[in-house]
């Protein structure tokens, strides 16, 4: 009998002990499980702008991982600024994420057309496979991506009822609003540029996502989408917004829209060529989209490795540094030379596009390219030549080409990111003034310029000049040595919007000029001492 107790003791001794090992490994597990929630959300929000929702967001991940939306509008190529937008969206997927792309082929075609509607499922089979391969060639997990085409849903009963139904709480002022960031913005815009807000905010509802992500230019619709969808009944959604992309080498006055970024299958001399005249100023860490491409694709794509330089003995040798912001520091302090960053940056850039050009020397995925983006056709240009540019292969080109205008200019502001450029508002008698980006700076005060009369080339193709668009040029005469500038001056009766005829009965009307080339607007620099002119 006395052995009993002693068992009975050593047994609930042992279950107490097993007990208390089952207690601390649930409260371990319960631990490791906050840590990899935590670990989750930090990476889902690293490098983000913002987080809109964050509450939201910590609750979904106690529950399960979430599903986040990012669009797409399958306009012009894809180009190297898209590796910012991939690089969170590889955190998403290395998060658990579920990821759904919309292929937004019919808000490409409803934004002023820049898809039209032959090319949409070419266009759109195209940024399937790119955007793929964009992902594989950084080294993401892309078993959790799918991808769906706006037209697949956006054309059904529900939908277009769901729109239908939204239209009626919405004023044209908000649906106005909402899209100035993100749509391209036009002298008379049309009713479809008014619809982009709403289809963009019922996609988070038809495809039922718990967040959607985006740029900073889809700011504004956000918030249309967090204040309209509950009166339709519908949830609001978390909103993911990251950092604008930056254009390499970005809008220049003149340059079509092939030349102000580099092709996610450029060739390596063109490559190096662009980034060659990409901005980049010494010193300069405000506005200079190099050093924002390094902050917000191969520092992170880094993985804590850091960013390698490489430059002659002479110049300091070889340097790497652990993070972005040490990296800033010295270039701030002009401890390195812009020519060893764009060189650095090109290596970077090689490697990452190698694999997407090797992708497309197949020749499925090449005939993609070819039938997504036709080569234009070439109108037969009589001999001789016209105002459109001259002769054969544009070889006379002729002035008659200029549309150029008498202009007040009726307000001047400094750049917003530019100490050496102005941002003038040009009355030329149209229905509001022209924004136009001049770099007169350092040369003229604004007191000179503020309601001046000045010559202005008016059809030259519109040019974003860091993050401002400028829609005419202020001609000037110059000479190099020794330095000196000054404005042209339109004859003391003209006014504003009078149209500078050429001399030798040139005088086509300015209505039938089409937008100038940059190309030939290069030849026509090169005529000197118009007579009349």
């Amino acid at each position: 009998m006395d052995a009993y107790p002693k068992v009975m003791t050593s047994v609930v001794g042992e279950l107490e002990r097993n007990d208390t090992a089952e207690k601390n490994s649930i409260s371990n597990s319960l631990v490791a499980l906050e840590l990899e929630k935590e670990a989750k959300y930090q990476l889902i929000a690293k490098n983000l702008k913002a987080v809109v929702n964050t509450d939201g967001l910590r609750k979904i991940l106690t529950e399960r991982d979430p599903h986040i939306l990012w669009g797409i509008s399958t306009g012009g190529k894809p180009d190297v600024s898209y590796f910012v937008q991939m690089c969170k969206i590889s955190d998403f997927l290395k998060a658990g994420c579920k990821v759904t792309v919309i292929l937004a082929d019919l808000h490409s075609f409803l934004d002023n057309r820049k898809t039209p509607w032959n090319l949409m499922s070419a266009r759109s089979a195209y940024f399937e496979k790119v955007i793929r391969e964009m992902l594989l060639s950084i080294g993401a997990p892309i078993e959790k991506v799918s991808f769906v085409r706006g037209t697949d849903y956006q054309l059904h009963k529900d939908y277009t009822l769901n729109v239908y139904r939204l239209s009626t709480i919405v004023s044209v002022r908000d649906a106005q609003v909402a899209g100035e960031d993100a749509i391209r913005q036009v002298e008379h815009p049309l009713l479809a540029s008014r619809l982009y807000p709403l289809l963009q905010s019922l996609d988070e509802e038809q495809l039922k996502v718990d967040a959607h992500f985006g740029g900073e230019d889809q700011t504004k619709i956000f918030q249309f989408a967090q204040k309209y969808l509950p009166k339709l009944g519908f949830k609001s959604r978390i909103h993911l917004i990251g950092h604008t992309a930056p254009k390499l080498p970005g809008g220049k006055v003149g340059l079509t829209e092939e030349e102000s970024k580099i092709d996610l299958l450029e060739t390596k001399k063109n490559l190096k060529k662009k980034l060659g005249k990409t901005f980049c100023e010494p010193g300069n860490i405000d506005n200079n989209p190099i050093l924002a491409f390094i902050r917000h694709v191969l520092i992170p794509l880094g993985d804590g490795r850091g960013f390698a330089l490489k430059r002659p003995a002479e110049f300091g040798g070889d340097i790497s540094f652990s993070d972005y912001v040490s990296l800033e520091s010295a270039f701030a302090n002009q401890e390195i030379h812009p020519a060893d960053l764009k060189n650095a940056v090109e290596v970077y850039l090689n490697d990452l596009i190698e694999p997407i050009r090797t992708a497309f020397q197949n020749s499925a995925n090449a005939a993609l390219i070819t039938s997504a983006y036709p080569p234009p056709k070439k109108e037969a240009v009589a001999k001789g030549g016209g105002g459109g540019g001259g002769g054969k292969d544009g070889d006379k080109p002729s002035p008659v080409a200029l549309d150029i205008r008498v202009g007040k200019i009726v307000e001047v502001k400094k750049h917003p990111t530019s100490e050496t450029l102005y941002v003038l508002s040009v009355d030329l008698s149209e229905s509001e003034p022209r924004l136009v980006v001049s770099g007169l700076a350092n040369i003229l005060s604004s007191d000179q310029l503020l309601n001046r009369l000045g010559v202005f080339l008016c059809n030259l193709r519109p040019a974003t000049l860091l993050g401002v668009e400028s829609k005419a040029m202020l001609l000037c005469a110059s000479r190099n040595e020794p330095k000196f500038i000054e404005l042209l001056d339109p004859p003391s009766s003209s006014k504003p919007g009078d149209v500078i005829f050429l001399k030798d009965g040139l005088s086509e009307s300015c209505s039938q000029k089409s937008e100038l080339k940059k190309k030939l607007w290069e030849k026509l620099q090169a005529i000197r001492n118009y007579k009349g002119s």
